[in-house]
Protein backbone atom coordinates (compact mmCIF):
# COMPACT_ATOMS: atom_id res chain seq x y z
CA UNK A 1 0.00 0.00 0.00
CA UNK A 2 1.48 3.50 -1.05
CA UNK A 3 0.80 6.69 1.17
CA UNK A 4 -2.49 7.69 -1.34
CA UNK A 5 -4.14 5.14 -0.71
CA UNK A 6 -3.50 5.22 3.00
CA UNK A 7 -4.23 8.34 3.41
CA UNK A 8 -7.69 8.86 1.09
CA UNK A 9 -8.55 5.26 3.19
CA UNK A 10 -8.09 7.12 6.67
CA UNK A 11 -9.88 10.40 5.66
CA UNK A 12 -12.85 8.45 4.16
CA UNK A 13 -13.34 5.83 7.64
CA UNK A 14 -11.46 7.08 10.40
CA UNK A 15 -11.79 10.80 10.37
CA UNK A 16 -15.18 10.48 8.82
CA UNK A 17 -16.71 12.69 11.74
CA UNK A 18 -14.48 15.57 11.78
CA UNK A 19 -14.95 16.05 8.32
CA UNK A 20 -18.25 16.50 9.02
CA UNK A 21 -17.72 18.82 12.44
CA UNK A 22 -18.28 22.16 11.53
CA UNK A 23 -15.99 22.94 14.99
CA UNK A 24 -12.56 20.76 13.03
CA UNK A 25 -10.38 21.32 10.55
CA UNK A 26 -8.74 18.55 8.70
CA UNK A 27 -5.09 19.38 6.86
CA UNK A 28 -3.13 17.21 4.75
CA UNK A 29 0.43 18.14 4.53
CA UNK A 30 0.44 20.90 7.98
CA UNK A 31 4.38 22.82 7.83
CA UNK A 32 6.28 22.46 11.00
CA UNK A 33 8.78 24.64 12.07
CA UNK A 34 8.60 26.45 8.67
CA UNK A 35 9.19 23.53 6.53
CA UNK A 36 11.50 21.27 8.45
CA UNK A 37 8.74 18.98 8.56
CA UNK A 38 5.37 18.39 7.38
CA UNK A 39 2.60 16.52 9.19
CA UNK A 40 1.08 13.84 6.97
CA UNK A 41 -2.50 14.82 8.27
CA UNK A 42 -3.42 17.13 11.33
CA UNK A 43 -6.48 17.18 12.86
CA UNK A 44 -7.45 20.70 14.44
CA UNK A 45 -10.33 21.17 17.19
CA UNK A 46 -9.91 20.94 20.80
CA UNK A 47 -6.74 20.06 20.05
CA UNK A 48 -4.08 19.66 17.59
CA UNK A 49 -3.09 15.92 16.58
CA UNK A 50 -1.13 14.94 14.38
CA UNK A 51 -0.73 11.46 11.83
CA UNK A 52 2.44 10.40 10.16
CA UNK A 53 2.16 7.70 7.50
CA UNK A 54 4.58 5.25 6.58
CA UNK A 55 3.59 3.36 3.84
CA UNK A 56 4.92 0.18 1.92
CA UNK A 57 7.03 2.63 0.02
CA UNK A 58 8.26 4.80 2.68
CA UNK A 59 11.25 4.65 4.88
CA UNK A 60 11.94 5.21 8.55
CA UNK A 61 14.87 7.24 8.50
CA UNK A 62 13.83 10.47 8.93
CA UNK A 63 11.41 9.09 11.18
CA UNK A 64 13.26 9.99 14.58
CA UNK A 65 13.28 13.84 13.14
CA UNK A 66 9.55 13.68 12.64
CA UNK A 67 9.16 12.78 16.20
CA UNK A 68 10.86 15.52 17.57
CA UNK A 69 9.30 18.07 15.80
CA UNK A 70 5.70 16.69 16.33
CA UNK A 71 6.34 16.09 20.03
CA UNK A 72 7.20 20.17 20.02
CA UNK A 73 3.41 20.79 18.35
CA UNK A 74 0.76 18.03 18.69
CA UNK A 75 -1.36 17.10 21.85
CA UNK A 76 -1.56 13.69 20.57
CA UNK A 77 0.19 11.83 17.47
CA UNK A 78 0.13 8.74 15.96
CA UNK A 79 1.88 6.78 13.02
CA UNK A 80 -0.01 5.01 10.83
CA UNK A 81 1.96 2.26 9.40
CA UNK A 82 2.19 -0.78 7.34
CA UNK A 83 3.37 -4.41 8.42
CA UNK A 84 6.29 -4.12 6.83
CA UNK A 85 7.48 -1.11 9.55
CA UNK A 86 5.84 -2.52 12.36
CA UNK A 87 8.90 -3.93 14.41
CA UNK A 88 11.31 -1.25 13.80
CA UNK A 89 8.50 1.40 14.19
CA UNK A 90 7.90 0.03 18.08
CA UNK A 91 11.34 0.84 18.76
CA UNK A 92 11.34 4.32 17.76
CA UNK A 93 7.82 6.09 18.45
CA UNK A 94 7.77 6.56 22.07
CA UNK A 95 5.34 5.02 24.20
CA UNK A 96 2.77 7.86 24.30
CA UNK A 97 2.25 7.84 20.56
CA UNK A 98 -0.62 5.83 18.76
CA UNK A 99 0.70 3.02 16.58
CA UNK A 100 -1.97 2.52 13.88
CA UNK A 101 -1.61 -0.39 11.66
CA UNK A 102 -3.05 0.07 7.69
CA UNK A 103 -3.79 -3.12 6.79
CA UNK A 104 -5.18 -4.23 3.06
CA UNK A 105 -8.43 -6.31 2.68
CA UNK A 106 -10.65 -7.99 -0.06
CA UNK A 107 -11.09 -5.28 -2.88
CA UNK A 108 -7.99 -3.09 -2.00
CA UNK A 109 -10.12 -1.61 0.69
CA UNK A 110 -8.12 -0.81 4.21
CA UNK A 111 -8.65 -1.40 7.48
CA UNK A 112 -7.27 0.59 9.82
CA UNK A 113 -6.11 -1.17 13.46
CA UNK A 114 -5.16 0.56 16.52
CA UNK A 115 -2.43 -1.21 18.17
CA UNK A 116 -1.91 1.59 20.84
CA UNK A 117 -4.21 4.74 21.32
CA UNK A 118 -1.96 7.96 21.65
CA UNK A 119 -1.83 9.55 25.20
CA UNK A 120 -1.54 13.04 25.98
CA UNK A 121 1.75 14.97 25.08
CA UNK A 122 3.30 17.22 27.60
CA UNK A 123 5.92 18.66 26.65
CA UNK A 124 4.91 21.04 23.53
CA UNK A 125 7.31 23.85 22.83
CA UNK A 126 4.88 26.92 22.77
CA UNK A 127 7.75 29.04 20.26
CA UNK A 128 7.27 25.39 18.25
CA UNK A 129 3.35 26.08 18.51
CA UNK A 130 3.07 30.32 17.62
CA UNK A 131 5.48 29.07 14.57
CA UNK A 132 2.39 27.74 12.85
CA UNK A 133 1.03 31.28 12.51
CA UNK A 134 1.66 32.98 9.43
CA UNK A 135 3.23 36.50 9.39
CA UNK A 136 0.37 38.47 8.91
CA UNK A 137 -1.76 36.16 11.88
CA UNK A 138 1.04 36.78 14.10
CA UNK A 139 1.11 40.56 14.05
CA UNK A 140 -2.76 40.16 14.49
CA UNK A 141 -2.71 38.48 17.64
CA UNK A 142 0.11 41.20 19.27
CA UNK A 143 -2.27 43.98 17.53
CA UNK A 144 -4.97 42.69 20.00
CA UNK A 145 -2.25 42.72 22.96
CA UNK A 146 -1.69 46.26 21.79
CA UNK A 147 1.66 45.70 20.30
CA UNK A 148 1.92 48.87 17.27
CA UNK A 149 4.23 50.32 15.19
CA UNK A 150 7.57 49.12 14.74
CA UNK A 151 7.57 45.79 17.09
CA UNK A 152 5.04 44.63 14.29
CA UNK A 153 7.70 44.78 11.65
CA UNK A 154 9.87 42.36 13.41
CA UNK A 155 10.88 39.34 11.73
CA UNK A 156 9.06 36.30 12.34
CA UNK A 157 11.28 34.70 15.25
CA UNK A 158 11.00 38.25 17.38
CA UNK A 159 7.06 38.30 16.51
CA UNK A 160 7.11 34.92 18.18
CA UNK A 161 8.96 35.10 20.61
CA UNK A 162 6.76 38.05 21.82
CA UNK A 163 3.69 36.46 21.62
CA UNK A 164 5.53 32.93 23.34
CA UNK A 165 6.12 36.09 26.06
CA UNK A 166 2.66 37.52 26.49
CA UNK A 167 0.32 34.87 25.95
CA UNK A 168 0.12 31.84 28.47
CA UNK A 169 0.17 28.50 26.72
CA UNK A 170 -3.06 27.23 27.05
CA UNK A 171 -4.42 30.78 25.40
CA UNK A 172 -1.75 30.32 23.07
CA UNK A 173 -2.95 27.12 21.71
CA UNK A 174 -6.70 28.06 21.44
CA UNK A 175 -4.91 31.19 19.61
CA UNK A 176 -3.39 29.35 17.41
CA UNK A 177 -5.83 26.37 16.65
CA UNK A 178 -8.32 29.21 16.29
CA UNK A 179 -6.15 30.83 13.15
CA UNK A 180 -5.76 27.36 11.61
CA UNK A 181 -9.32 27.11 11.30
CA UNK A 182 -10.22 30.17 10.02
CA UNK A 183 -8.25 29.71 7.04
CA UNK A 184 -10.57 29.16 4.52
CA UNK A 185 -10.06 26.61 1.17
CA UNK A 186 -6.68 25.94 2.68
CA UNK A 187 -5.08 22.63 2.79
CA UNK A 188 -8.21 20.75 3.33
CA UNK A 189 -8.32 17.03 2.02
CA UNK A 190 -10.32 16.71 -1.33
Amino acid sequence: MNDPQIREAFHRTVLREHHNSPTTLVVNELGLEHGACRADIAVINGHMIGYEIKSDVDSLKRLSLQINIYNAVFDRSSVILTECHLNEAMHIVPDWWGVILAEEITHGDTHFRYLRRPRKNVNTNDYSVAQLLWRDEAQEVLMKLGIRGAQLRKSRAFLYKDIVELLAPSVLRRTVREYLKKRQGWRHPG
